[in-house]
Parts: structure tokens; C-alpha cells; sequence
């Protein structure tokens, strides 16, 4: 492995201070009630926020302890030390080499930002109800481990290991700020490191950066005009990673009169970040606007930058690395005004440092806790602008009189359309998704809004929005195409682009709605029911293939296509459904995959962004691909009709579903090509926690499905109980009221009490 010095720097808030103490419970001690339906799911229930978190995190610990573990170890910067400095991390979304990965979280440990944003007030720093919960979550935890053992643990991933131990607030903090740079700082580590892993080659200033993966996510927000019943309905359908702490554990959270709120809450954090109460419901998809630019520097010398003529030194931060032996891995860090120097597009003349918006930001899970409390759609707008914390994603909801929003109300840096042209700078590498600009005069650096709740990013003025009475959707699109009939335009570019093709996953999804709507689906009656929404949902349209099916099967009855057409036949058959019986469905994806590019026959017309692109080119390149996937398949002796079910599985349970590119609103991802036996290997990402709620006057009804299960303990009842029931497309009936709860004949009661234990 060639090593190489970290350069980086963190936005800072405001002077080092002494550590901020715990916040203690009211009576010394933590006291929770913990109720277990169906599946496992907790239902948390106490009296105040300490307690509340006290029992989340105690009910988390039993079913996932060993994750939460495991990612302290990596947040603390000690991977190297326990497992060796060349495996690699344990990031569910960008993995890298243990080196960089505890080079750059000792980096954001030593710098003292958490420590910084803990000893402001809110909105900037938390509040208290957010602080008593984190708190109570350890303290619940550490109850959990202290009552279990490490050497009696159920999971046997972590049972009797070093690195298991209690945690402390300070490691939860930490993790919340970590969520916020999940698509900034945190997957450019090998960027801003220059540490990589041992399969790469070459120095890290020739390689580019790794582009953050395709996110994937569904979002409806229903409103009246929509809903046979007149009230709001929403589905959430998340496509999180379905390994490691970014995936979500389903619970309910209750402190009588104060909070009832029940969905999806990630690993490690103590707020649902997706899911409803008694009025409200919401959910998120990921935004693809800009959450960091790149500043170009002129270099006065080997450590120094000329800002406005004059030269301005590089901070330097020394960081050190434990390895198995003892031994310490010693790096220094450069730091610039913007942020981090990256180890990328460095010459003579020029370096390049990273400026995150999200460097910052502890605000996303106050607002998520506001948002829980809202009874309307105006009071979950107000906790938004009072907080303006949500790191990278649209938010679309609705409430109990029928009301539907969506507004990219993410952080982004405030660089508008003129400064974006007038300061904009080559990129220093191909790949690196950001804005690049003139690091050498202040008239570049970012603007500010009298709005904003922190210098440097858009305030709510100017956020893209829009409030319907029929419904908002997105599905990772650009916010423009959120309501066809009523196209959002002239927000800042940083946002994203208008007029450009919807891709196919995003274009199924208007579709989907549009035929419910007009009951053109077959479903019965327009509108939609809570019975509807899931049938709707569940549907496994491949986009791609409906659009394209016509003019193959057209040039399959040409003699040049004689060599491929049993592969025809099959495809001719196929409904056009990835279920897990779809015969055509992994052919199809596998021709698809080989066109290397859509090869549409009609191309995309802006006017025309809900029909077009359209159709299949009579193209040469066409027959060749599906001649390729025919000769990979008869190669291996896989039969052409090979189905999903047969092809991708988690945990050996097989996974209906299709790929992004293929137009699948039931989208799933493998890490690698089918191989040879037929197989994919196993799936990491797909629908994840799934919701769909109808909020009636007599409360809400809601349908869930968590598609990895609660657990990812291997020995648990609930490990793959609910990947099972979503195989099968089944959902579950969600219990919200205590009566519902209470009729569960599965039901599961237990009070767990402690002391107070959130250690810093």
C-alpha cells in the first residue's frame, strides 16, 4: 500500500470549549417500557425523551448490537488497530482501506467540530429533547451490554471480541454527523486521504474519484383529490443499503401526549427519519444537488495559496493511527480556508480543496424530531425552516386533511447561476461531481441568504417546493417533473437541471400513478385506496422493455435475427414483470446491459418528457447484443428463461425485482455480473423500509415491509423473517394504537430500568 498525507479540513463553528456533560434523567435513573409485535418490531413507550431514548436504544442493541459495534470501531478511527490496515471498512456505501477510513474519522474526531456544535444553542447545536434522547440511547445500550456480557452476546459476529465495548455519547454525535456527509466528504476519504486500497494502481492524483452511487429511492405523497377517501396517503420506498449501519430498524416511539410516531429510524440514530404520526406522514428521496464545490488554488508555494493577491498559509492537523502491533501510523494534514486539500489534480501551480456544506451539520435529526411532532403539513414545513438541517434529500408529505408536499429543502451551497459561470474552474479530475471554482478571490466564495440558518447555503426562499391537492412525486428526479401538470422551474442550477430526460425508474413511477388515477391499471375505480397503493406498488413493471418490446419482436421476423430466435420466442412470451417467476425478465436484462447505451428509435423531446425517448433502433448493434447474452447463456448451459427468482436472493431467499438502468420501479442492485452458474451475487440494494399509510379521521392505517428484516444478528427468529414475507409480496399490518398493540397475540412485554450512562 503507498501512503500518502491526508489533506483536509472541517468547517469549524466556533472556539474549542470543554466537553459538554450528559444530561441526566430527572431521577437519577432510566426507566422504558418496550412491546414486541409481530416480527419483532418494538413499540417504545415512556415518560419523557431520556427514557424514550433509553429503551430505543437498550430494544436496538438487542437485535443489532454487533453493527453499531462494529461502526463505532470505524468512527473512533481504530479499524486498523483491530483489523488490519488493508481490509477493508466497513462503509456500506463507498468502502475503502481501513488506513483511509481511520485516517479521516481521527481527522474529524481531532478536530473538535462535534465538540464545537454541542456547545451552541439550537437550531445550530441540538436541542434538549434531541440531547436527553441520544443520552438515554446510550445509556440504554451500554444497560444492554452491561446486562448481556460480550462473551454471551446472541450474535455470534461480535460475541466475545476486543472491540466490543460501551459507547458514549460523543460516538452517536459523531454518527449523526457522518449521516449528514454521506453523499459529501465521507465517500471522497481515498480523495482527500490519498490512502488507497492495495487492488488499486497507481497514485491516488491519477484516479479519479469514485462517482457516489446511483441512489434509489420512491416517494408519493397523495392528497385529497387523489384518494378515494379524501385524506392523505403516502409511500415511502426508500433503497437503502441492505448491509452495515445505513440501513433502517422499524419502531414506534411514544412519550404520552408529547410524541407518537412509528417508521423507519437508521442505525445508530435515535429519530425515525421516515414514517408518521397520528396526522402526518413522510418520507424522502435522495436529491441530487450540489452538497460541496471543489475550490481551485493558486499555489504561492509547497504550503501556502494566494486569496485576493495574498498568500494565505496551510493549517496542518497531525493525525495518528494504531496499528495490530502497536505501532503508529503517523499523517499530516493540510488544511485551506474551504476545507480539505484533496490528493487529487495537485501540480505546481494548482491544488484543490473540498468545501461541504454538510461539514457541519448536526440540525437533520432535530428536524426529524420536529417533523415527528407536526400535526399538518404547515407545522412539518415550520420544523423545516426552523432547522433547514436534511443533509441530501427531497422530503414529500401529507397529513390527515389531504394536503401533499414536496420540497428539496436539503443543504446546499449558495453558488447561483451567474457565480457557478463566472468563477467556474476546469475539474481537477474526471468524475468529481461538484462545482469547481476560483479559489483565489473571495468573490467566489459562496453567497448567503437572509433566510438561512447558517451562512453559505440557500435558505427556504429559495428551495424548490410545491403543495398539491392531488399528489407529488419523485424518484431521484430532479424536483422539475414532481407534478407533470405543474413543472417547477427557475430554481438555481446547483438543484439540478430542468427540461432533461426523466430516466425510465422516475417515468414508470408518473406512470403508475397517471393509470391509477384514471383507472386504466385494471385495479378497479380511479383513485387510490390503501389497497390500491400496495397492488400498485408491488406491480414490477420493467419501463425499458414495454417501451422497446414492439420493434425487437418486429426485427426478430427478419432472417438476419434467425440465430437468436428462441431468445425472441422467450422474450415474446414474457409479460414484461420482474415477479420472481418472470421468464424473459434476466435475458432481457442481460441484452439490455450489452446495448451499452439505450438505443431509442424516437429520442427524448423536453416537451415531450413523459413519452419520450420511445422505441428501439433498427441497429445492427441490437442483434449483436442479444447475440452476445445468447452466447453467455448457452456458453454456461443457462436455460433463456432463467427468472429473477432463480437468479438474485439475500440471504438465499430469492428477490423479485430489476435493475436502475432496466426502468424498474421495484429496483434491486448486485455487486457484480450474473456469473456463470447463473447466479447474481447476492443483492445489497433495493427497496429497503417500505410504507404505505392512509391517514383516515379515525387514524392512520398503514402497511410496512422492512426488506432485509429487523435484525442482522444471523441467529435471530427476525433475521429474514420479513425478507421472506417481501419475496412473497406480502406486507405487514402496521399497530399503532395501544389497542391494536395490545391485541396482538404475539405480543411481548418487558420494562428495562438503568442508571444514567452516556459517557463522552
Amino acid at each position: 500500500m503507498k501512503l500518502r498525507p491526508l489533506v483536509i479540513a472541517l468547517a469549524l463553528l466556533a472556539p474549542a470549549v470543554a466537553a459538554v456533560p450528559a444530561a441526566e434523567a430527572a431521577d437519577g435513573g432510566y426507566s422504558a417500557t418496550i412491546r414486541r409485535t409481530e416480527y419483532g418490531i418494538p413499540h417504545i413507550t415512556a415518560e419523557d425523551y431520556g427514557d424514550l431514548g433509553f429503551g430505543y436504544g437498550y430494544a436496538f442493541a438487542q437485535d443489532n448490537l454487533c453493527t453499531l459495534a462494529s461502526w463505532v470501531v470505524t468512527l473512533r478511527g481504530e479499524r486498523s488497530r483491530y483489523f488490519g490496515p488493508e481490509a477493508e471498512s466497513d462503509d456500506p456505501v463507498r468502502p475503502v482501506a481501513n488506513l483511509a477510513s481511520d485516517v479521516y474519522y481521527k481527522s474529524v474526531a481531532d478536530s473538535g467540530v462535534v465538540r464545537r456544535l454541542l456547545a451552541r444553542p439550537a437550531p445550530i447545536g441540538p436541542g434538549d429533547e434531541l440531547r436527553r434522547l441520544v443520552d438515554g440511547y446510550v445509556a440504554g445500550y451500554n444497560r444492554y451490554l452491561a446486562d448481556t456480557g460480550v462473551a454471551n452476546l446472541p450474535d455470534p459476529t461480535c460475541r466475545g471480541k476486543a472491540w466490543v465495548g460501551p459507547i458514549t455519547a460523543g460516538d452517536m454525535w459523531h454518527n449523526l454527523l457522518d449521516l449528514s456527509r454521506m453523499l459529501s466528504s465521507s465517500p471522497l476519504k481515498e480523495a482527500v486521504t490519498g490512502i488507497a486500497g492495495p487492488e488499486d494502481a497507481g497514485p491516488p492524483e491519477d484516479r479519479p474519484p469514485q462517482p457516489k452511487p446511483a441512489a434509489g429511492s420512491n416517494a408519493w405523497a397523495l392528497g385529497r383529490q387523489a384518494t378515494r377517501g379524501g385524506g392523505g396517503m403516502v409511500l415511502a420506498d426508500p433503497h437503502f443499503p441492505w448491509q452495515g449501519i445505513r440501513r433502517f430498524y422499524q419502531v414506534q416511539l411514544t412519550i404520552p401526549g408529547v410524541l407518537d410516531v412509528s417508521g423507519g429510524s437508521l442505525y445508530g440514530t435515535p429519530v425515525v427519519q421516515i414514517g408518521h404520526n397520528a396526522r402526518v406522514a413522510w418520507t424522502h428521496t435522495v436529491s441530487h444537488a450540489q452538497r460541496f464545490t471543489v475550490y481551485r488554488l493558486a499555489l504561492a508555494d509547497g504550503h501556502s495559496y494566494t486569496v485576493d493577491g495574498r498568500a494565505e498559509p496551510m493549517g496542518e492537523q497531525e493525525v495518528e493511527v494504531t496499528l495490530p502491533d502497536g505501532t503508529v501510523s503517523a499523517h499530516t494534514l493540510l488544511t485551506s480556508r474551504y476545507g480539505p486539500v484533496l490528493a487529487v489534480g495537485h501540480t505546481d501551480e494548482a491544488a484543490y480543496a473540498l468545501a461541504d456544506a454538510n461539514a457541519a451539520n448536526l440540525r437533520a435529526a432535530d428536524e426529524w424530531l420536529a417533523m415527528a411532532r407536526a400535526g399538518s403539513v404547515d407545522e412539518l414545513r415550520a420544523a423545516q425552516r426552523t432547522y433547514q438541517g436534511m443533509p441530501f434529500v427531497h422530503t414529500l408529505a401529507t397529513d390527515a386533511g389531504g394536503t401533499a408536499y414536496f420540497a428539496d429543502t436539503s443543504v446546499v451551497p449558495h453558488v447561483g447561476d451567474a457565480e457557478a459561470k463566472r468563477c467556474a474552474k476546469p475539474s481537477p479530475v474526471p468524475g468529481l461531481d461538484a462545482y469547481v471554482l476560483d479559489g483565489a478571490t473571495s468573490a467566489c466564495l459562496w453567497g448567503r441568504d437572509g433566510d438561512a440558518v447558517v451562512p453559505g447555503i440557500f435558505g427556504p426562499g429559495s428551495q424548490p417546493k410545491l403543495v398539491r391537492a392531488d399528489y407529488v412525486a419523485n424518484s431521484n428526479n430532479t424536483y422539475w417533473m414532481t407534478n407533470p401538470d405543474k413543472p417547477l422551474t427557475g430554481y438555481p442550477k446547483a438543484y439540478g437541471e430542468t427540461g432533461t430526460d426523466l430516466e425510465p425508474r422516475p417515468r414508470v413511477g408518473l406512470d403508475m400513478i397517471a393509470q391509477r388515477l384514471s383507472g386504466a391499471d385494471g385495479l378497479g375505480a380511479p383513485g387510490f385506496t390503501l389497497e390500491t397503493l400496495q397492488a400498485t406498488v408491488h406491480g414490477k413493471r420493467n419501463l425499458t422493455f414495454e417501451l422497446m418490446r414492439d420493434d425487437l419482436l418486429k426485427m426478430c421476423r427478419t432472417d438476419s435475427w434467425a440465430d437468436v430466435r428462441e431468445a425472441c420466442r422467450t422474450l415474446g412470451k414474457w409479460d414484461g414483470r420482474a415477479t420472481l417467476d418472470g421468464e424473459g425478465a434476466v435475458l432481457w436484462r442481460e441484452f439490455f446491459a450489452r446495448l451499452g447505451r439505450p438505443m431509442w428509435r424516437v429520442p427524448f423531446d423536453p416537451a415531450r418528457p413523459l413519452t419520450t425517448p420511445r422505441g428501439l433502433k433498427n441497429d445492427p448493434a441490437v442483434r449483436q447484443a442479444l447475440a452476445d447474452a445468447v452466447l453467455f447463456f448457452r456458453s454456461n448451459r443457462i436455460p433463456l428463461t432463467l427468472t429473477p427468482g432463480q437468479a438474485q436472493s439475500y440471504s438465499s431467499i430469492p428477490i423479485p425485482g430489476c435493475t436502475e438502468g432496466e426502468g424498474c420501479f421495484d429496483r434491486v442492485r448486485m455487486r457484480g455480473p450474473l456469473g456463470a452458474d447463473g447466479r447474481y451475487p447476492e443483492v445489497d440494494t433495493g427497496s429497503s423500509f417500505m410504507m404505505a399509510v392512509e391517514l383516515t379521521p379515525g387514524g392512520p392505517r398503514a402497511r410496512t415491509v422492512l426488506t432485509y428484516s429487523l435484525s442482522a444478528n444471523p441467529a435471530s427468529p427476525h433475521h429474514t423473517d420479513q425478507t421472506a414475507l417481501f419475496s412473497r409480496g406480502g406486507w405487514v399490518t402496521e399497530r399503532f394504537t395501544a389497542a391494536e398493540i395490545a391485541a396482538d397475540p404475539r405480543l411481548r412485554t418487558v420494562t428495562v430500568r438503568g442508571g444514567v450512562d452516556a459517557g463522552k
